[in-house]
């Protein structure tokens, strides 16, 4: 969802909650990324500060140093980069910075499960195949186990 920065913040509650999502992308005019609010941003910067939802405009919630993201980029790298640094939500945006589209880390993580699974199989079968010892496999099937896990509770 794509809002003004000088839309007020009930606003954006009230879509957030109507449509079930955790963040609405700030642009400008030409749709360019100016900064987000996600529901970090409210619990931190409006409750925290014990400001009025009605009266205070997004931009002064908002984060304005947004990490985007290209169409072309690759995936596991971001999924990687939104785990390691903590936020869950990424713009996507073309060359000159309009936004494009937006992720999520369970975007991600239902995007990249199921690829997940299939190279475990697939090299599981190799293993298998070639004769070698079981133990590599259930190191890979508890590495796997461990990541979505990992994973999974950084979603919440």
């Amino acid at each position: 969802m794509v809002l003004p920065e000088t839309e007020f913040v009930s606003v954006a509650v009230e879509i957030m909650a109507k449509r079930n999502i955790g963040s609405v992308v700030i642009t400008d005019e030409a749709r360019r990324v100016r900064g987000i609010v996600t529901e970090r941003d409210l619990l931190r910067r409006l409750l925290g500060n014990h400001m009025d939802q009605d009266t205070t405009r997004l931009s002064e919630i908002m984060t304005s140093e947004v990490r985007t993201a290209r169409a072309d980029d690759e995936i596991i790298d971001w999924l990687r980069q939104m785990s390691n640094e903590r936020f869950r939500h990424l713009p996507v945006v073309d060359e000159e910075g309009r936004l494009i589209n937006i992720l999520s880390q369970g975007d991600f993580v239902s995007y990249t499960w199921p690829e997940l699974l299939s190279s475990f199989r697939a090299k599981a079968g190799e293993t298998l195949r070639s004769g070698s010892a079981p133990i590599p496999i259930l190191i890979g099937a508890m590495m796997l186990y461990t990541l979505a896990m990992i994973l999974i509770f950084k979603a919440f």
